[in-house]
């Protein structure tokens, strides 16, 4: 997989899908479709599509050819979105990358000609999901990954472990989620599991980008590795918490190589998200022993170059690993030495001061990843996703070379108050509005109210894909009293 687009071997950019009736070619009218395609023309023109008569082909020219399985495995797919209203019984087979159906009824519809030319805006777009503070099931993630799929997101940001909890089960270090797990059983994530889900979005065009945060948010690791985590100190005695990550000892270096190392064979894409933010310095400040270390590398008090000692020494472990990392913000407001593509992800800076974030950042040379603005776990009364809709991630001081250094943007949704019973609706369609706007042209999807009643006929499309998407505003949706 290209580790920058996220494209897999077989399904190029340059490929092209034809569908192909006896009679034409046809897509669905643009009225509705999200995200907006950069370039579309729908005529009057009306042609009849009939599953009888409907298949997929490769494109002569295509680099990705007969036996492609993303391909083939999409075409399957896409024919029964196309083709929702057939029940079991009717016999769909795919071959040498055409497919035919034998149904003993047709139920077709006409289709507006249309020709569209469609590619993203920014090739970098993410949905976090947090599976420390609450464990999502196997099930509720490859749901997401539908979703993602049907707006157009490529990254699955998988912040897979926090302090609240170690779901990821480590072959190397097994006791990570055997204590730090909230079940040792029941709330992991196996070797199974994690493949699977890489499997799942792989054949969606997505990738996966685990995130083990560190030096902070690290409670949970504590449980299951010894003398990895700070000894808090209180009044000249050891108080019994413990703080961030010890960055004075040589075993919590061999302890983080010997991990990634299992992370990286694990985790296919060539890049690793290596948290850093956060620190809090209490627990640091309050050891004798951090404190000599301080001393002797010259540090003196500043604690934010004993974080960054740490983080750097940690990105030179993932570069041996031929990963590229991407890390929080903090990292660069820290003025850690970095490699030159390391990526920065922009949080702070909300409501609107996240564009001097960008502005400062990208002047440094560095690319950066978009968050900022997109944190939707928070949640308000009435339309939010406008908010979302709004967002210019270009509009910021700074040269055209800057701006191409916004590689795109994340969705995140923080798991505080959000599990498996409500991930689904507070997602969706509100990531939706984002998703527009990382993948269509800025011109054309400027105005909220033109886009509205698009994202409301994409919510209806996302309920009858099994999306518990939640609505918009009044309304209802059509396909509601279909049969009656």
């Amino acid at each position: 997989m290209d580790s920058v687009s996220g494209r897999y071997t077989c399904l190029n950019m340059n490929y092209l899908l034809l569908i192909m009736i006896h009679i034409g070619v046809g897509l669905h009218a643009v009225g509705g479709v999200w995200p907006m395609p950069q370039i579309s023309a729908s005529s009057p023109e009306q042609y009849p599509l009939n599953p009888e008569a409907f298949y997929f082909e490769y494109g002569r020219q295509s680099e990705a050819q007969p036996g492609c399985s993303v391909l083939d495995a999409a075409f399957k797919r896409y024919f029964s979105l196309i083709f929702p209203d057939y029940f079991p019984g009717d016999n769909l087979s795919v071959c040498a990358g055409q497919a035919s159906l034998k149904a003993e009824t047709v139920w077709g519809f006409f289709v507006n000609k249309t020709d569209i030319e469609d590619f993203p805006r920014f090739q970098f777009r993410g949905i976090l999901l947090d599976t420390s503070r609450h464990y999502l099931p196997v099930q509720a993630i490859l749901k997401t990954l539908d979703a993602m799929a049907y707006s157009k997101f490529n990254v699955f940001h998988w912040h897979i472990v926090d302090d609240p909890s170690f779901p990821y089960q480590s072959q190397t270090f097994p006791d990570l989620s055997a204590k730090g797990a909230f079940h040792p059983m029941t709330h992991i994530y196996t070797q199974t599991d994690v493949q699977r889900v890489i499997s799942y979005a792989r054949l969606r065009g997505i990738r996966v980008l685990p995130e083990f945060d560190s030096p902070g948010h690290t409670q949970s690791w504590g449980k299951g590795q010894s003398d990895l985590l700070t000894p808090c100190y209180k009044g000249g005695t050891p108080s019994g918490a413990f703080g961030p990550v010890n960055p004075t000892l040589p075993s919590t270096y061999q302890f983080i190589a010997r991990l990634f190392k299992e992370v990286s064979s694990v985790f296919p894409d060539s890049y690793i998200h290596l948290g850093g933010d956060e620190v809090n310095f209490f627990c640091w400040k309050s050891n004798p022993d951090v404190r000599a270390f301080m001393q002797k590398m010259g540090f003196g008090t500043d604690f934010t170059k004993l974080e960054a000692f740490y983080m750097e020494s940690i990105v030179n472990i993932t570069s041996t690993l031929n990963k590229t990392a991407i890390v929080w913000q903090d990292v660069f407001d820290y003025h850690e030495r970095i490699p030159e593509d390391t990526v920065l992800h922009i949080w702070k800076g909300v409501p609107y001061d996240y564009t001097k974030e960008l502005s400062r950042i990208t002047k440094a040379g560095k690319r950066v990843v978009l968050a900022a603005p997109w944190y939707i776990n928070h949640i308000a009364y009435g339309q939010d996703w406008r908010k979302s809709y709004t967002v210019q991630p270009l509009n910021f001081s700074g040269t055209e070379e800057q701006k191409k250094l916004v590689i795109g943007g994340e969705v995140c949704m923080w798991g505080e108050y959000v599990d498996a019973t409500n991930l689904t609706p507070r997602l969706w369609p509100r990531a939706s509005a984002a998703a527009e706007r990382l993948w269509s042209d800025e011109k054309q999807t400027s105005s909220v109210e033109k886009a509205f009643p698009r994202l409301q006929d994409f919510r209806c499309k996302l309920l009858r894909r099994g999306i518990q998407a939640e609505p918009l505003y009044v309304g209802h949706c059509r396909h509601e009293y279909q049969g009656i």
